[in-house]
């Protein structure tokens, strides 16, 4: 990936960058998780750029590497492509020899193939043997000295201290700013990754009650297994191409300050902050070429060095030119503090009314801040976020405080009304926009520049603009790229309402049920489950399902039906069960699961012993596959059984939903009460449920029909903003006909069981689900 290609070489070189494999990757993650393991790594090593030979090659000074030991994923590799190839799911580790056995035990737990590679050597030499034949022997020492001469020349020119004004009227300033590429809306491509997986995040990308407003940071929970911490670790970036391309110097610098000002923002203050740079060149082929990322390095180290964060790791690239065509000089900095969780705020305004207040530093002749001034800055933002004198806050970017200000409206769809409209677009490095009368205002400017309306406009003296046209405008600019609508329809989706005349419990009274939760290849959800059964007063029994050979698919299903046995509920968690395969996710949990030895204790579970089974998302998809639901018996599929397929959008979709409690037939739902309208986080690409009218006439009259999605006034809808995957009837849960078996979509279990989580995403969290299964064996 960092080679010099060409035209040509596109066409040959594809090898070389090899697709990840994320089941894989999960299962590393399981692996390194494990005390047990991770105690006897005593190095390791990601395989990125470089592969084999930077994998294994940093790990120590003398090393024989045995490339036709290496597992390929793709035949015909020759020895170079093994020694260079990239595989980004795999890891390389060093142990004693003593520790192999146990190592290589523990991965096969994870169903992970382990394979020795190579041998750490006395002699400091990175040897390399393929098919019987030396084909690498190069000394430590050259290696370490790049085998490459370590001084260039260079010529720098003075950096421009020119600033960057939006001219023209307020009403063009405007409309040319919420189309900027650099300011526009990207939910369409956000909501593709998971945001909520662990059930850590404290802020969702979007926040508000609308979850329109973009967060600044990325803020979670420090996770600890079966607990929830109340630490948070705190992240944000900092870059402004057009600063770096006028200025790698400063550019650098204001990386730098931006990512500081985010987190100063967002509540986490300047204690313990950290930095790590990633850097981004056009190739250096010439004096002035070079000039970039000295310059760019010296704006960070001054950063640094004014700010007291020191920058600890990051990654850097020299291969940014395509033929004639050059990145611009790249230095992003990320930023990563530490703070209680309860110090965390979103940057959607918070109330109607509030005052707004422009905070800007003093800044020196070349324009970058005054480091006393921006730290006194930071501080009081902080602090004042922390004591209750502002509410919200958000660091200035290209478009100044307008953009600021436009995009803290949209969360929970306000307005705002400028009274100050003199530096409305400035480019202020440093600079915060708040929400709320800051208590501190000392060594720096702090100036009022209007308030937050409930009126849905964007106003300034006589000019007014409607928040729905910019914001369709802001929406709009990549939805031909990055979809996140889909066609409206005006259809009404139905209210379902059953309510159940007598709650029943289970004729088999445990103290602590036992909870057997099944990993699968793919699976993605089983520490949320586990944490949120064991808040809920449960035991919980954890099986890996190993298919690496035939004989692990064996030992998988013997022991999976004798955990049955011991077991009063079965849960099937949620994530990609074989990356979820090509036509429908979920086939390998069907098929293991209709092995009839696991079959026949199943059905014993659900009828001879009273038994609970559930599922969401990907365990939902596994329920219905079977006919576990709606049928409440796994059966053989046909053309009439509900499925759940592709979203309408036809991708991914990561958001909170709010979700109607339609029926309190289940168990699962004895907490709960019909009506009830509960949040939740989906992240899924195939969750559409779809039936025939007949099946969802007959689920309605039996009451199977759990619960809907709706919308922010609480009726079930068809509309994508409150039904991401467009499921037919809005239906989002449905039960078997006796209401013991449950599946759904929304991720119950990612909902916070004790400390609160997604806080500037407004709803009733906890459904009570896993308590209610608990409190059946009473």
């Amino acid at each position: 990936s960092s080679k010099k290609h060409t035209v040509d070489s596109l066409a040959t070189c594809g090898a070389e960058v090899q697709k990840g494999n994320a089941p894989e990757e999960r299962k590393l993650q399981r692996l390194f998780r494990d005390p047990r393991a991770a105690k006897l790594i005593k190095r390791c090593n990601d395989f990125g750029a470089g592969g084999v030979s930077v994998a294994i090659g940093e790990l120590a000074d003398g090393l024989d590497i045995d490339l036709n030991a290496v597992p390929r994923k793709y035949e015909g590799l020759d020895g170079t492509e093994l020694a260079i190839s990239e595989s980004q799911e795999r890891m390389a580790v060093v142990l004693s020899p003593a520790d192999l056995d146990s190592f290589m035990a523990l991965a096969a737990e994870e169903n992970l193939e382990a394979t020795v590679v190579a041998h750490v050597t006395k002699e400091p030499r990175l040897v390399m043997n393929w098919n019987g034949k030396k084909i690498v022997d190069i000394e430590r020492e050259f290696i370490n000295s790049n085998g490459a001469p370590k001084q260039a020349k260079v010529v720098v020119d003075a950096p421009s201290n020119e600033t960057s004004v939006s001219s023209g009227s307020f009403t063009d300033s405007v409309r040319k700013m919420v189309s900027d590429l650099n300011v526009c809306s990207q939910r369409g491509l956000s909501e593709r990754f998971d945001s909520t997986n662990g059930a850590m995040s404290l802020l969702m990308p979007f926040g508000g009650r609308r979850q329109r407003t973009p967060e600044q940071v990325m803020a979670s929970r420090v996770s600890v297994r079966g607990k929830e911490s109340d630490t948070a670790s705190v992240m944000s970036y900092g870059f402004d191409p057009v600063w770096s391309e006028k200025s790698p110097y400063k550019g650098a610098y204001t990386a730098v300050v931006s990512s500081l000002a985010k987190l100063a923002a967002s509540g986490c203050g300047m204690d313990n902050v950290h930095l790590t740079f990633q850097e981004y060149f056009r190739r250096m082929d010439s004096e002035k070429a070079w000039a970039e990322p000295l310059s760019a390095l010296l704006g960070a180290l001054d950063a640094q060095l004014d700010f007291g964060a020191a920058a600890i790791g990051g990654k850097d690239s020299m291969s940014g030119s395509f033929e004639s065509i050059h990145v611009p000089p790249t230095l992003v900095s990320f930023a990563v503090g530490v703070c209680d969780a309860k110090y965390v705020t979103g940057s959607e305004f918070k109330k109607a009314g509030s005052s707004l207040y422009l905070m800007i530093p003093r800044y020196r002749e070349n324009g970058l801040p005054v480091k006393d001034s921006q730290l006194a800055l930071f501080a009081a933002v902080s602090n004042g976020l922390r004591d209750g004198s502002l509410l919200s806050a958000r660091a200035l970017t290209r478009f100044g405080a307008a953009e600021a200000a436009f995009k803290m409206a949209l969360g929970n769809g306000f307005g705002v009304r400028f009274t100050n409209g003199g530096k409305l677009f400035a480019d202020l490095p440093g600079a915060i926009l708040a929400e709320g009368r800051p208590a501190e205002v000392n060594g720096f400017d702090c100036v009022e520049i209007g308030q937050v309306t409930a009126e849905r406009v964007f106003a300034c003296g006589g000019d007014c603009l409607a928040m729905d046209e910019l914001e369709a405008a802001y929406e709009g600019r990549l939805e031909g790229v990055f979809p996140a609508r889909t066609p409206e329809t005006s259809q009404k989706a139905p209210i379902f309402e059953h309510v159940e005349a007598v709650r029943r419990t289970s004729s088999a009274h445990v103290a602590r049920p036992r909870v057997l939760i099944p990993v699968f290849p793919g699976t993605n959800c089983e520490y949320d489950t586990e944490r949120a059964f064991l808040d809920a007063g449960a035991e919980v029994e954890t099986l890996v399902v190993r298919n690496l050979s035939q004989r692990d698919v064996a030992q998988s299903v013997d022991a999976f039906a004798r955990a049955v046995e011991k077991a009063q509920i079965i849960f099937i968690p949620g994530g990609f069960s074989g990356g979820d395969e090509p036509d429908g996710s979920g086939k390998f949990i069907t098929a293991f699961l209709r092995n009839p030895q696991i079959a026949d204790q199943v059905m014993t579970l659900l009828t001879a012993r009273d038994g609970l089974m559930g599922g969401i998302c990907n365990g939902f998809q596994a329920l219905i596959k079977l006919g576990l639901v709606p049928y409440g018996e796994i059966r053989e599929p046909d053309q009439c059984m509900a499925t759940l397929t592709f979203n309408e959008i036809a991708r991914h979709q990561s958001q909170i939903v709010r979700v109607r409690v339609a029926s309190d037939k289940s168990p699962w739902l004895a907490r709960a009460s019909v009506g009830d309208v509960y949040s939740a986080p989906v992240s899924h690409g195939e969750g559409r449920f779809m039936a025939s009218q007949e099946l969802i006439d007959q689920l309605a009259k039996n009451g199977q029909i759990a619960t809907q999605y709706v919308d922010l006034n609480g009726f079930p809808t068809l509309s994508i903003d409150g039904n991401p995957n467009g499921s037919a009837c809005a239906i989002e849960g449905i039960t078997s006909p006796d209401g013991k078996v449950f599946g759904k979509m929304a991720h119950a279990e990612r909902v916070g069981q004790t400390r609160p989580l997604y806080g500037k995403v407004p709803g009733n969290y906890d459904m009570g689900m896993f308590r209610s299964a608990v409190e059946y064996y009473k």
